[in-house]
């Protein structure tokens, strides 16, 4: 039996990319989409670990928001784990910051445009 039906698990765990392993230009092209600057300013105002996947209002379906979950883990921007049948969000706003100093603190300003 392998570890993901001995948990009881559906899902596989999901993988999340070092922020010391993103290219500037994953960086960039991660937050160049508007959902995604949407999740990471909301994730930007909440506790690590209080939001779930569903708790977001975005204007996509569940196809295209777990795309954009996964792109911002690809380019370490969030982290993700599973808590009961929710999947729980991070921003990786310390380690991100360390990688590319003042990169978030632009996008999370009040006044910049999307």
């Amino acid at each position: 039996m392998s570890n993901q039906a001995a948990s009881g698990s559906h899902r596989a765990a999901p993988v999340h990319t070092d922020p010391e392993d993103v290219s500037v230009l994953t960086a960039l092209s991660a937050l160049a989409d508007p959902v995604r600057i949407q999740l990471i300013r909301e994730l930007a105002g909440s506790a690590d670990w209080t939001r779930s996947c569903g708790s977001f209002d975005v204007p996509v379906g569940k196809a295209a928001l777990s795309h954009h979950f996964s792109v911002l883990r690809g380019a370490g921007l969030i982290e993700q784990r599973d808590q009961g049948p929710k999947r729980v969000n991070r921003l990786r706003r310390e380690e991100f910051d360390a990688r590319f100093p003042g990169l978030l603190d632009l996008l999370l300003r009040a006044d910049a445009g999307d």
